[in-house]
């Protein structure tokens, strides 16, 4: 239903915005809101204006302050009639109750699932916002199909709006620092500002949703290849063709950045050093070691692995090497049989050390690899990766 410039009643206003008409009334009776002359004297712009209001008043402040500081021209609501506000969408003329009879998608689950989106719960025989039907379609495939069901489907939901929240609390930011402050700077008050900041900001909304979706789009890019690369290792190692030895000398890391050449002996004596000299972390053995710069990714991880391989399966054991290589750091963590068995995964270590280095990691449960952009992080990723096994373990 376009309803964006037709005329509206006081009832299909208070239904478009999903009140009752006497709370419509009583905007008008405030002068919070007001009527147009003739039959039809709103417009679907002054549905945001109403919801505006009760956010206001379910948030404690007065009504009546409200509507006198729009008498004394401090405030207006007209600010809401621009086109960055008219994308927030209305209800529909159908309900919860027909939309899930129109699909097959039990109420209960259509309700739960919009509500980890950010969707408010609704009775059955509400209207269903537009917005919510734009979804509808991918819920009723996903469930149809089999391929979604109530837990995942929550998880992304959850997944997509906290994410998204960051998102839109950073763009509120940029639009009170940029749209509106340079107006208030210049002495005008917030009413102007924000009338202003709103007719600003015209200009960049076909740009934004572009490039809202190119950025997931390359997100998705990187998450699924790494994931991609992960499952051609597995197979690659499944039937041998990695090829790699059962044990690797330290030799490898000590050679290559700038160190007297060492024995092999000498070497094995280092990564054996490290081994014998674990942390205990709440029972787990942890080896936590920033290797010197210059250290690069592959021999970095064939340290983590000696140095593992040394510490057995007697007691569950976690290694994370570091190391600083043309400026970036990169990290490995390693765990034995037995550390995953206490439920630890190299994966979700790895990725909470490289947060620390500004960037991002992951891989198997056994070994996982990341790394950053900021070295000044190496000894905290490495601390962060302590703190969260005794989490783990403990919590």
């Amino acid at each position: 239903m376009d309803t964006e410039m037709e005329a509206l009643s006081a009832s299909e206003l208070a239904e478009l915005a999903g009140v009752t008409e006497a709370e419509v009334d009583r905007l008008v009776g405030l002068g919070i809101l007001v009527a147009r002359d003739g039959a039809g004297p709103f417009q679907a712009a002054d549905a945001q204006k109403v919801r505006l209001a009760t956010a206001c008043e379910r948030a404690g402040l007065p009504m009546e302050g409200i509507a006198a500081a729009i008498r004394a021209g401090r405030l207006s609501f007209a600010f809401l009639e621009a086109a960055p506000f008219r994308r927030w969408a209305v209800r529909s003329a159908r309900t919860y109750r027909q939309v899930s009879e129109e699909t097959g998608i039990p109420l209960d689950t259509l309700g739960s699932a919009l509500e980890s989106m950010g969707f408010a719960r609704m009775a059955p025989d509400e209207h269903i916002r537009e917005d919510e039907l734009e979804i509808v379609p991918l819920l009723q495939l996903g469930f149809s199909s089999g391929l979604f069901d109530l837990a995942w489907t929550t998880r992304l939901g959850r997944a997509h709006a906290e994410g998204l929240r960051l998102v839109a609390a950073a763009w509120a930011d940029l639009y009170h620092a940029r749209f509106e402050g340079a107006v208030l700077a210049s002495g005008s008050d917030q009413r102007t500002a924000m009338e202003l900041a709103a007719r600003r900001s015209v200009d960049f909304l076909p740009l934004t949703d572009p490039a809202l979706l190119a950025i997931f789009r390359r997100q998705q890019e990187l998450v699924w290849t790494e994931e991609l690369v992960e499952r051609i290792e597995s197979e690659l190692e499944a039937v041998g063709a990695l090829g790699r030895p059962g044990r690797i000398p330290a030799m490898s890391f000590v050679d290559l950045v700038g160190y007297t050449q060492l024995t092999e002996e000498q070497g094995d004596a280092a990564a054996a050093e490290l081994a014998g000299n674990p942390k205990d972390v709440f029972g787990v053995q942890y080896v936590g070691h920033r290797a010197p710069d210059g250290v690069n990714g592959g021999d970095l991880r064939k340290l983590a692995l000696d140095v593992r391989g040394r510490m057995g399966d007697g007691k569950p054991a976690v290694v994370a090497v570091l190391s600083v290589n043309d400026g970036k750091p990169g990290v490995v963590v390693a765990l034995n049989d037995t550390a995953r068995e206490w439920r630890l995964k190299a994966g979700d270590l790895v990725r909470v050390a490289a947060e620390k280095l500004g960037g991002r990691g992951g891989g198997k449960d056994d070994v996982a690899q990341g790394g950053g952009t900021d070295p000044a992080g190496s000894d905290e990723a490495l601390a962060a990766v302590e703190h969260t096994i005794g989490q783990l373990v403990t919590g």
